[in-house]
């Protein structure tokens, strides 16, 4: 499998995103934009800090998926409690991994900080165990960046976080 051209995918996504003020407008193209561009996944979206501690499913690309993980829960909840991307080569090695869908083997997890507050997380699962690699996990990084950029007021705003 070649390598991910992250360049190009933070290009499309500035693009599908310019000019448009709405959030769960935005992370649902991203969403299918990422879940299209990339090779060998089944789960892409994202996760929503909708109550303290809480991550509330978002928009994504997949099969239905588990409503609510606390931070410090699974492999999102660890990427929202310690604040750092979680590269997880095979998810059942995982302490505490929540199995969503049984067909997910590989999991990398953003987690997306505005105003020093996490407001989510960037999630995408494979079912191929070690799908995913350090270039990955810095490519979907650098697209989390991006997406940090977003209009987050009217979420921050309606939910407290």
């Amino acid at each position: 499998m070649s390598k991910t051209d992250y360049d190009l995918v933070l290009a499309q996504a500035e693009a599908i995103t310019s000019g448009e003020p709405d959030l769960i407008a935005n992370l649902s193209n991203i969403s299918a934009l990422v879940y299209d561009h990339l090779a060998d996944v089944n789960w892409v979206g994202f996760y929503l800090t909708r109550a303290p501690e809480t991550l509330v499913l978002g928009p994504f690309q997949g099969k239905v998926a588990c409503l609510r993980i606390a931070f410090g829960q699974g492999v999102c909840g660890a990427a929202a409690a310690t604040r750092t991307t979680q590269l997880v080569h095979d998810v059942h090695e995982f302490s505490g991994h929540i199995a969503c869908d049984s067909a997910s083997n590989a999991e990398v997890v953003v987690p997306l900080i505005v105003e020093q507050r996490v407001v989510g997380v960037f999630d995408l699962d494979s079912p191929t165990v070690s799908r995913f690699t350090q270039h990955d996990a810095d490519g979907l990084s650098k697209l989390g960046r991006f997406i940090e950029s977003l209009n987050w007021s009217q979420l921050l705003e309606a939910e407290n976080v």
